[in-house]
């Protein structure tokens, strides 16, 4: 009989042989069915392995960090300083760790911009030492201040230029090469939202876009220490929540903010530590945590301040003059 031809004599064979060619597929299909299963569970194993062993990395290099000593980047002790018979600072004692944002907050007239402009080095302290990254500010200023960044009080900047014009001159002063100063002001013009205004002069510029453009020349050297007085003053709150973002990433990376504030809310959200200065002198320092207590950190902040001015006498507020 040749072959593909049905057995006319005995039809029961090709039912023989087509039962046997589906149990050879269903072997096959089984065999098939095993290995993949096989892989499958070989790769869960492989999978399950590299987790453990990507966990197990992590908890070592936590308990490796957690074990070196963070680095003391900024070391205040007995800073003082008198105006005549008035005492701005007396004697304050700071320490800041890498890698974390001091807030420095207290009521007007504390002495927080005098302690802020001695760290800097542009005020001279009657006593006490400043030093940032193992270097006194006072005894060795030009190589402090280079891992410095600093937004100063009452910014003054050279109105007369343009902000690309500005942020140059800071980068080339500060000993960038003209190629990375070009591009880092690329940069912070994005971040800081200053694109379309860079070609203005600075005199035009608002007082929130002054302060963005003087904490983009604060930052274009890349410090290890951003010293801020009242950063946020004048920042609408879109700009702000920028500049929030920018100093995070800049502490992850291992940068160290200190800044004063009066927001309260502000600091708790994005401070680390906190020193409240009342009178030239530190009256509560440490964690936010630690400062606030069970309450809030405006609430103790008013306690230590003295408590909250008695309005008595102000009755005629409560009528109108028409």
């Amino acid at each position: 009989m040749a072959r593909g031809e049905r057995s006319e004599s005995n039809p029961g064979v090709d039912t023989v042989d087509t039962v046997q060619n589906a149990e050879n597929i269903l072997a096959k299909f089984d065999v098939l069915i095993e290995k993949f299963e096989a892989d499958t569970a070989k790769e869960k194993r492989e999978v399950k392995a590299a987790a453990r062993a990507a966990k197990i990395a992590a908890e070592t290099e936590a308990e490796v960090a957690a074990a070196k000593p963070a680095e003391e980047i900024l070391r205040v002790q007995g800073l003082a300083k008198h105006f005549g018979d008035t005492t701005a600072v007396a004697g304050i004692d700071l320490s800041v760790q890498s890698g974390t944002i001091l807030g420095i907050v207290g009521p007007n007239g504390a002495g927080k911009t005098t302690t802020l402009s001695m760290i800097t080095g542009l005020l001279r302290p009657d006593t006490g030492t400043v030093v940032v990254h193992g270097l006194d500010v006072w005894q060795d200023p030009a190589a402090a201040k280079r891992h410095m960044g600093v937004l100063p009080d009452r910014v003054r900047l050279f109105d007369r230029l343009t902000g690309r014009q500005l942020l140059y001159y800071v980068g080339i002063l500060r000993g960038l090469t003209a190629t990375t100063v070009r591009e880092r002001i690329g940069q912070l013009a994005t971040s800081f939202g200053l694109e379309e205004a860079l070609s203005r002069l600075v005199s035009d510029y608002s007082a929130g876009m002054t302060k963005k453009l003087s904490l983009a020349a604060a930052l274009i050297h890349s410090p290890r220490l951003l010293v801020l007085d009242e950063p946020f003053e004048s920042v609408d709150p879109v700009s702000a929540a920028s500049i929030i973002e920018i100093l995070r990433k800049y502490v992850a990376a291992g940068g160290t903010v200190v800044l004063s504030s009066h927001s309260m809310d502000l600091i708790e959200r994005m401070c680390d530590s906190v020193a409240i200065i009342v009178n030239g002198a530190v009256l509560a320092s440490g964690t936010v945590e630690d400062v606030r207590g069970t309450g809030s950190l405006e609430a103790k902040f008013v306690e230590l301040v003295g408590g909250r001015t008695d309005m008595g006498g102000m009755e005629w507020l409560h009528s109108f003059s028409d």
